[in-house]
């Protein structure tokens, strides 16, 4: 049973992907548009020159941190809707810190990084406490959390970090992600250092996950909450603390974006989507750690490769959200049919 329930776990993600491509290219047949000149322009918006490359996997890196944070979550039976507002937490922590210390790189750095995942792991801190102590539903909090992050921040910027003004100084030198290396590799995309902090992060979620006692609570906690208690694990401190993880995870990625892309944060009319879009990662990934580096390269060169198909192929670049949102209904539909089928199993036998 176990390895079946492995090799459903790699089926069920390609079949999806599969599926959702196939329906994408029936929706552009219907349109008047040919689905290979759409995906060959796709294809080339996000692999077809060394910029492109770059510019795909500076969209992978907060990709991968929030679909962590969002698996990490669910590993404890949480939701974490607000992966988003601790995105946009650990950014304007990250910048702000950027800013406003003067020190040398080996130090500022780190500290701008810790400082953003910090953050985050505060925001994630509440809905935690609520949910361990008195049973407030994470997704409610989460929700509205996120949008006291994103008006608190757009204060922030104007009121404290500038004078009335709509995006921040760059910060320092000494605390930016950038490398320059990189950039000339990728013809100056905007490419940075971050990609192998979520790399990292990945290889943290696993091993914390799957080779520590804390990880092993984890998943009891999530598979059975009242048999957890019965067996003397603390089931309020586990949910507090997967929350404060997975919220360092999102921290992280807002970090990423403040010190790595932009170097800055400016006043947001919306959510980044980001942390929203973590959710669609962390489930193409079946919330783990390697699913979610592959779910988020994929999430990545669709969201890159968007931009070249209107110009080359004439397709809208809305297309794309559409194949994001049919791959996940088919992951989703695939985990009911598996429900459906071990049903009926149990019932004949």
């Amino acid at each position: 049973m176990t390895s079946n329930n492995k090799l459903f776990g790699i089926l069920v993600p390609i079949i999806s992907v599969l599926l959702g491509l196939i329906v994408g290219a029936l929706i552009m047949l219907s349109s008047g548009n040919n689905p290979l000149e759409g995906y060959v322009a796709l294809w080339n918006g996000a692999f077809g020159d060394a910029y492109t490359l770059g510019e795909t996997i500076r969209r992978t890196t907060p990709l991968i941190l929030t679909g962590l944070a969002v698996a990490f979550a669910f590993k404890t039976g949480l939701f974490n809707i607000g992966a988003e507002g601790q995105v946009i937490v650990g950014w304007i922590t990250a910048v702000w810190v950027g800013l406003v210390i003067d020190a040398p790189m080996i130090i500022h750095l780190p500290l701008a990084i810790l400082a953003g995942a910090i953050a985050g792991g505060l925001w994630g801190f509440l809905p935690g406490l609520l949910k361990a102590k008195l049973g407030v539903h994470e997704v409610i909090v989460t929700i509205m959390m996120n949008y006291i992050a994103l008006y608190s921040t757009n204060e922030i910027i104007r009121s404290v970090l500038t004078d009335q003004q709509t995006t921040t100084d760059t910060i320092a030198e000494t605390a930016s992600l950038a490398s320059p290396w990189l950039q000339s590799l990728t013809f100056y995309s905007r490419v940075h250092y971050g990609v192998f902090i979520a790399l990292l992060a990945a290889v943290i979620m696993w091993f914390l996950v799957e080779r520590t006692t804390y990880g092993y609570e984890l998943k009891a906690v999530g598979f059975n909450r009242h048999a957890s208690n019965y067996a003397g694990m603390n089931v309020g401190k586990n949910i507090i603390l997967s929350m404060v993880i997975a919220g360092a995870f999102a921290g992280l990625a807002g970090a990423m974006e403040g010190l790595g892309t932009y170097g800055n944060m400016s006043v947001m009319s919306g959510f980044t989507n980001l942390g929203f879009d973590g959710i669609a990662v962390a489930l193409l990934g079946g919330n783990n750690a390697l699913g979610i580096v592959l779910a988020a390269i994929l999430f990545g060169a669709l969201k890159e490769g968007a931009g070249e198909m209107p110009t080359a192929a004439g397709v809208p670049t809305e297309l794309v959200d559409i194949i994001i949102a049919l791959i996940i209904f088919f992951v989703a539909s695939s985990y009911i049919i598996r429900w459906a089928i071990l049903r009926f199993k149990k019932e004949e036998k």
